[in-house]
This record gives C-alpha cells, sequence and structure tokens, in this order.
C-alpha cells in the first residue's frame, strides 16, 4: 500500500486558491478593492518568502466567511470554480493524480488553504481524502476563527499525523510515501516521506531538491 500526498496551491492547480479566492470576493463586490486587495497581496508575498504569519493571515481570510450565510457562500463558491479554477487545473496534474489513483494509492490532498475553499477543488480532482485547514463553524455557519492546528508547515505533519492514527496508520504503514510540493513552505512535509517530489517548484525549494537529489516535475 502506497501513500500519495498532493499539496493544491501551485502544485496540483496553476495558482493560488487562497489568494484567488479573495481576489474573486474583492471583483464581486464583495470585499472592498481599496481595503483588501493590498493586505491580500501583502499575505501572498510573505508566504512565498516564506515568512507569512499564518494566525494573522487566518483571522483576515476566514473573516469575510462569518459575515455570510453558508447558502450564500456556497453559491459564490460555485461561481469561483466556474470562472477561476476550472482555469487553473492542467492536464498534466489531473493525469499525475490519476496514474496514483489507478495505481490504487492512497491519494491525499494536503494543503494550508481552509477546507471551505478547497473542498470543492479536491472533489474535483476525485480525491477522497483532503486534509486542509479548517474554519470553525457553529449550527451550519462559520464563526471566522480556526479550528485545530492549521495545516501550513510543521502543522502539516500535526495534521497528517493525527489522521493517519485515526485510520490506525503510520508513515511507516506504508511501503512507499511520495509527496509533491512547490513550496519551501513544505520542507518540512517533504523531509519526512520517502520521495520527495518538487512539482513547479519555487527557487529555494528548487535549490534544496538540486542539492539533495530530489526529483524535479513540472505540471504546468
Amino acid at each position: 500500500m502506497n501513500l500519495a500526498l498532493f499539496d493544491l496551491d501551485n502544485t496540483l492547480l496553476n495558482g493560488d486558491s487562497d489568494f484567488e479566492w479573495s481576489q474573486f470576493l474583492i471583483r464581486i463586490g464583495v470585499l472592498d478593492r481599496e481595503l483588501f486587495e493590498a493586505k491580500n497581496l501583502e499575505f501572498y508575498e510573505h508566504y512565498k518568502a516564506g515568512t507569512l504569519d499564518i494566525n494573522a493571515f487566518l483571522d483576515f481570510q476566514l473573516k469575510p466567511l462569518s459575515r455570510h450565510s453558508r447558502k450564500t457562500l456556497d453559491e459564490w463558491h460555485r461561481q469561483f470554480m466556474r470562472e477561476q479554477v476550472a482555469g487553473m487545473i492542467t492536464q498534466p496534474a489531473r493525469e499525475l493524480v490519476d496514474k496514483h489513483r489507478a495505481a490504487g494509492d492512497t491519494c491525499v490532498i494536503i494543503t494550508a488553504t481552509n477546507s471551505f475553499v478547497t473542498a470543492p477543488i479536491a472533489r474535483e480532482f476525485r480525491v477522497e481524502h483532503l486534509i486542509a485547514t479548517e474554519p470553525e463553524h457553529r449550527d451550519g455557519e462559520f464563526t471566522g476563527n480556526v479550528a485545530g492546528v492549521p495545516s501550513f508547515r510543521e502543522g502539516k505533519i500535526t495534521r497528517l499525523d493525527s489522521w493517519l492514527t485515526e485510520r490506525g496508520w503510520m508513515l511507516d504503514s506504508f511501503e512507499d510515501t511520495t509527496f509533491y510540493s512547490d513550496s519551501l513552505n513544505d520542507l518540512p512535509l517533504l523531509c519526512k516521506v520517502k520521495h520527495p517530489v518538487a512539482a513547479n517548484p519555487d527557487a529555494t525549494l528548487r535549490a534544496h531538491a538540486e542539492q539533495h537529489g530530489w526529483r524535479i516535475i513540472s505540471l504546468r
């Protein structure tokens, strides 16, 4: 039995769903462009540089979810999938996931982006298992807070370990473990699997992959 882990943003997707969700809300007039766009760009640059304050970012990203009903948010997300996400899914990314699924591997998308944004995207890839940052909700509506450990940097290892334990597994339960990611932020988890793969890597991850002889691929 093999385990295939996939980062989502800029790995399976040609773009960042977290960033694009905020941009989408700005575009349809839900968020004020003057107040939110510069901050969204700032957080994204910090993420790419490996300096993101995840708690400050989640406060920025999750608060808008608490201001609208789940029904309205779901309607907006369907529009977001049609107008933005569909064009971010590349054929090589689909084929990679399909290859692992056809081989009988356990496939998991593991992402820092919250599960409201990413669960429909995981379904689009036909990946059953998703480990994502979880927005807190009460009576079916979002509170604007995060629930549990964010699935970010070392938090991805914590969340993965919990997911495995719930199923009576450990990483060593699998004959082979592979993780595909583009980001320096995923170095902690990349170093835990048997086969780390730098997919569309940023400069820092590419340099690390070259130094350690990791496989480097493009899903563009």
